[in-house]
């Protein structure tokens, strides 16, 4: 029954039509047809719609089957999205790859592969930090290196102290990731984007990946690389069929097994998902599942009792709330055997399909116009000089129910569309800074008039977690202009500026 129904049309099945063509290697299905309820799906959905602004997508597989998945407009599934920190679950599996290869072995020390770069005062304990150290997060280190790509290199990294000894400390530690990439291109000449191109990314048809790199250009390792939201599902089940894929063992089942399983401990709380033990880059969770993971909730986790993987992206900050909400949902849901087969409710997964394809980042909310419009539109504003570099602001509309707002920052004119009640897409330089590696990214916007003389507009960097939330206060000649991100690796909001009508009336 199950591989007549993996067969179902794409358009019955799959929520996004545009999953029907492209980069789509895993098979559909209902969730019934894998035992899981269509209605307990939606519950899940639900409560992640209504508890968190910032979910942009979600994809669970069962048995190898996609049963659900959603986008949060302007978020899709065509689009990448930033993984932060679940770059690294990749990075060691180039190191996997390299192991398999016998390129290098984890009882490697690591000063051996950069003989260059040891400091002449290298201490007993950086001369005995081995890979396998760098791999759980114990290198030894008190503070956490620098993991700037302006700055990361071998060179850096081997000139922090390390008062521990390697493999007694648990210090989360992205440098160190770096330094696993840097291992890897060193002993095959290779980045590990390219590196893991025949062997990972083509074999599991993840097209086009993108990896940031460090000022040598070695691959960060540690954060930086972008795919979408099946190929996050894709590597889940990979690791979840222990590194078999398309019936050929592309990474060794002993590998999995050792990068899944808990190497080091790294707290007590049982209520915590980040204190169930470390393996090589993947966090141990509860109910005896395994995760990668990155900033703003981005995840990949396996549950390997429930033959299930879930994929979600994210701009949500409350990391823990997000899994929570999973375990509270979703494994409920599981609970009868992958190799159950639930009665078919076509009602309930009709339902289902409605609200995953209707799904949304929530747009500004307010009027569609102002009184005040037909002053203030066209008209620049300019501010002082300012630690935020905001230089100038305007606003114009070509056609109705949409604007652009324009913003001079840090000398780039940045051109923001904005629908109401609409996202309206372009491409644009994220403002703010060190959020993102691109000079300029996909974005989309909304607007809307809070009242009278103030405009709200909101617009999504959609292959990254930020929203930016922009209100332009007007009076008389002068706006007061604020910004406020979802999230943040530092403030979420930026002091209010003042700006001037120029020329002035």
């Amino acid at each position: 029954m199950k591989n007549s129904l993996a067969i179902l049309s794409c358009g019955f099945v799959t929520v996004m039509a545009s999953m029907c063509v492209g980069q789509t290697s895993l098979p559909r299905n209902t969730p019934e047809s894998q035992g899981v309820s269509s209605t307990a799906l939606l519950e899940l959905t639900n409560a992640l719609d209504e508890q968190f602004d910032g979910i942009h997508s979600l994809m669970i597989a069962r048995n190898g089957s996609v049963i659900a998945e959603g986008w949060w407009t302007p978020y899709d599934a065509e689009h990448k999205h930033v993984l932060y920190s679940l770059s690294k679950s990749f990075t060691s599996t180039a190191v996997g790859f390299a192991v398999a290869e016998g390129k290098l072995t984890v009882d490697d020390r690591v000063v051996d592969f950069f003989p260059d770069d040891v400091p002449d005062d290298a201490s007993a304990n950086l001369k005995a930090m081995r890979v396998r150290d760098i791999l759980t997060m114990t290198a030894g280190h008190e503070t956490e290196p620098s993991a700037s790509p302006i700055v990361v290199s071998a060179k850096s990294f081997l000139a922090n102290p390390v008062p521990h000894a390697p493999g007694t400390h648990f210090k989360y530690n992205t440098a160190a990731t770096f330094m696993q990439s840097a291992i890897v291109q060193k002993q095959t000449g290779e980045t590990i984007l390219d590196y893991l191109g025949p062997r990972l990314f083509e074999p599991l048809d993840i097209e086009g990946p993108v990896w940031d790199t460090n000022f040598q250009g070695i691959s960060l390792g540690g954060y930086g690389l972008r795919v979408r939201t099946e190929d996050i599902a894709k590597f889940g089940q990979l690791y979840l069929q222990k590194g078999m894929w398309n019936g050929k063992q592309l990474l060794p089942k002993e590998w999995i097994d050792l990068a899944t399983t808990k190497q080091v401990p790294n707290g007590s709380n049982p209520e915590s998902d980040w204190n169930q033990g470390y393996g090589f880059q993947f966090w141990r969770c509860r109910h005896n599942c395994y995760r990668g993971d990155g900033a703003f909730s981005q995840f990949c986790i396996v549950l390997p009792e429930h033959n299930t993987v879930v994929a979600i992206t994210s701009g949500v900050g409350d990391m823990q709330g997000v899994l929570n909400v999973l375990w509270d949902k979703l494994l409920p849901a599981l609970q009868s055997s992958p190799d159950t087969e639930i009665a078919a409710d076509a009602s309930a997964n009709e339902r289902l399909r409605e609200r995953l394809a209707n799904l949304s980042v929530k747009p500004a909310k307010g009027k569609d116009s102002s009184p005040l419009a037909d002053r203030i539109f066209g008209h620049q504003f300019k501010f002082a000089e300012n630690d935020q570099k905001y230089s100038a602001v305007s606003v114009r509309s070509t056609e109705p129910n949409r604007i652009t707002l324009s913003i001079e920052w840090d000398g780039r004119n940045l051109q923001v569309p904005a629908g109401y009640r609409k996202w309206e897409r372009g491409r644009a330089t994220l403002p703010g800074g060190g959020l993102t590696r691109l000079s300029d990214e996909p974005i989309a916007g909304t607007y809307a008039w809070t009242d009278d003389n103030t405009l709200v507009v909101k617009f999504c960097g959609y292959e990254t977690p930020f929203h930016v939330t922009a209100k332009l206060n007007f009076q008389e000649d002068t706006v007061t202009f604020t910004t406020n991100f979802n999230v943040s690796f530092g403030p979420t909001e930026g002091n209010a500026i003042i700006g001037h009508l120029h020329p002035a009336r």
